[in-house]
């Protein structure tokens, strides 16, 4: 049964929004991806071409894999890309599917989100305190950027989750949304 009601206004106003920045975010993002490639490549050639290798590129690539990973969750969430069962959840009549999305965030992507964001801001803080850097020499110097990626990351995470959280409301209401996409 299809309703002809929309989803209420404010909701689609939040989830528009939500879902605009995680996209801008995960674009951003996937440029990231063709650095970490070249980088990667660039290392490869050095090393094994000329034996020459630095620290600073290895530490590098760790940094953008972290950060691709970490800011790319909410876009992933966004676009259903989390690993789930699909193979039963696929099956599942629309409205149970929303009940299963719902009850997931409100049980399980809220609170999670909530304690690595508790956990992490602390060593975030004492990182920016001493301006962290690495350890080994010839390292990067800023390794305390990265560390705030984390609570950032679990932010933008934890908002994508409202968006999806909204949207399955509105399909348990009954209500029609517009630019519905994958939820």
């Amino acid at each position: 049964m299809t309703s002809t009601k929309s989803c209420p206004r404010l909701f689609k106003l939040i989830i528009h929004h939500i879902d605009a920045l995680n996209e801008r975010v995960g674009k951003a993002v996937s440029w990231l991806t063709l650095l970490l490639v070249l980088l990667v490549t660039l290392d490869v050639i050095l090393r094994y071409g000329f034996n020459i290798s630095f620290v600073a590129f290895e530490e590098m690539e760790w940094h953008l894999y972290a950060l691709i990973f970490l800011l790319g969750a909410g876009y992933t969430l966004r676009h259903n890309g989390h690993v789930r069962v699909d193979v039963i959840y696929q099956r599942l009549p629309k409205r149970i599917r929303a009940l299963i999305n719902v009850i997931g965030v409100l049980l399980f992507l809220f609170p999670g989100c909530y304690l690595v964001i508790k956990t992490s801001i602390p060593f975030v803080l004492s990182s920016w305190a001493v301006h962290e850097g690495s350890a080994d020499p010839g390292g990067l110097p800023a390794r305390y950027i990265l560390k705030a990626a984390i609570p950032l990351a679990f932010c933008l995470l934890a908002i994508q989750g409202l968006s999806m959280f909204l949207k399955n409301l509105c399909i348990l209401m009954g209500r029609r949304i517009e630019s519905e996409g994958r939820h």
